[in-house]
């Protein structure tokens, strides 16, 4: 990997950014990294930001090679751990992936493409759940969303829509400069999922900086998110979808219950009667009667967290900003030559 980008090119260039927390997914994460090297075309830069953890860092500026590792120079969590990427990465355009989940041949390509559009400001992917242990038979594919997947009720095709998953997105880094990044209220800390939503605010204020902007689903653009048993009981199912709803209420109250519930509506109004419809029609399936009951009851637990978050609004943190009048200091690049895909 050449360690400085190029001066010309025809399509824009690409820094992959990945997060990472925990030494308790050390392989998931190799494998990550591995599924990046090996694209066609190449990212130009991988960046992998590790959050506050001296162990996780000391190891992966160790192991991995031909990345680019940096410690979370902001706060504590997700956000705050995008919001150094960006900050470190020179590209034009930067793409974040999950530490847990490894991308697809022809990944880059497929994100790259439709930025040949000037009016796009944003791709986003399809999101494949890789259920460690199976899916459960009860758990309804309308709220795979709980696992952090693409869900039953997206578009099939290259869409324009309101916001990405966060585990396979891309945006213009001049249009993640404008907005001042990540909000660090809403990104999660860890493995508690104490807010989310922090991708849906940050495109609800790309689209009002600009509404001619377009944020492009590409589904072609996959990957596979892996999900571990401890998120298949009913317990993280209903604590999910609670604090999805808290969530969503800070959401709105920044920024408007019409642009930040838009997409909840179409969801309420269309996608989650037919999946209802559908059990009840195949009532004798196995499962049935416990997906009517997670439809159900997903439904209200967000919907409480929602009215919750009304009332009592999540903790007011300080909106995340970049630090780009001084910017991170880029540690020297291991010499090591790139490593291939180690799955």
């Amino acid at each position: 990997m050449n360690s400085a980008l190029p001066a010309t090119r025809t399509v824009p260039t690409l820094s992959v950014v990945v997060c990472a927390y925990t030494l308790d997914r050390w392989e998931d994460l190799r494998a990550a990294i591995g599924s990046v090297l090996v694209q066609d075309p190449p990212a130009d830069e991988v960046v992998l930001v590790v959050d506050h953890n001296e162990a996780l860092l000391e190891r992966a500026r160790r192991e991995l090679h031909g990345v680019l590792v940096v410690p979370n120079q902001r706060r504590r969590g997700l956000s705050g751990g995008r919001n150094t990427g960006v900050a470190v990465s020179r590209a034009d355009v930067v793409a974040f992936l999950d530490d847990d989940a490894t991308a697809e041949p022809g990944w880059t390509d497929r994100l790259l493409a439709p930025y040949a559009d000037p009016r796009v400001v944003g791709v986003g992917g399809f999101v494949r759940p890789w259920w460690a242990t199976g899916r459960p038979v009860w758990f309804p594919p309308e709220f795979d969303w709980v696992v952090g997947c693409s869900y039953r009720g997206q578009p099939g095709r290259a869409a324009r829509v309101r916001n990405f998953i966060g585990a396979n997105m891309s945006f213009r880094r001049s249009e993640l400069v404008a907005v001042g990044g990540f909000l660090d209220a809403l990104g999660r800390v860890g493995s508690r999922p104490v807010a989310s939503c922090d991708e849906t605010d940050l495109c609800l204020r790309i689209a009002a900086r600009d509404p001619r902007a377009v944020l492009l689903y590409e589904p072609a653009a996959e990957i596979r998110h892996r999900v571990p048993d401890s998120r298949t009981d009913w317990a993280y199912f209903r604590n999910r979808c609670y604090i999805e709803g808290l969530s969503k209420a800070l959401v709105a109250r920044r920024c408007g219950s019409g642009p930040a519930l838009a997409t909840e509506r179409v969801y309420m109004r269309s996608v989650i009667p037919r999946a209802l419809a559908r059990n009840v029609t195949g009532i004798r399936r196995p499962g049935a009667l416990r997906t009517i009951g997670a439809l159900s009851g997903g439904v209200c637990a967000t919907v409480a967290g929602y009215l919750v978050g009304t009332v009592r609004p999540l903790g007011s943190r300080r909106t995340s900003r970049l630090p780009f009048r001084h910017p991170v200091r880029r540690p020297r690049r291991s010499a090591n030559p790139p490593a291939t895909a180690r799955t």
